[in-house]
């Protein structure tokens, strides 16, 4: 998989003035997480359920 060709996308409810944020891009299989002020820097991917248990903790 290419992460360079992945669409990637921000919260609704980001700002768009460059704050810290983190994007999100899905493929098959993976969520794809990186940081909005360094595109082109390291990338994290999770396994769905990995990326759905992540979220799930956060919100507790």
């Amino acid at each position: 998989m290419d992460v360079n060709d992945l669409v990637w996308r921000k919260a609704s409810r980001s700002a768009s003035n460059g704050g810290e944020c983190v994007e999100l891009a899905s493929a098959p299989g993976v969520v794809a997480v990186r940081d909005s002020k360094d595109p082109d820097g390291p990338r994290l991917l999770l396994e769905r359920d990995a990326f759905i248990a992540l979220i799930a903790a956060l919100k507790h």
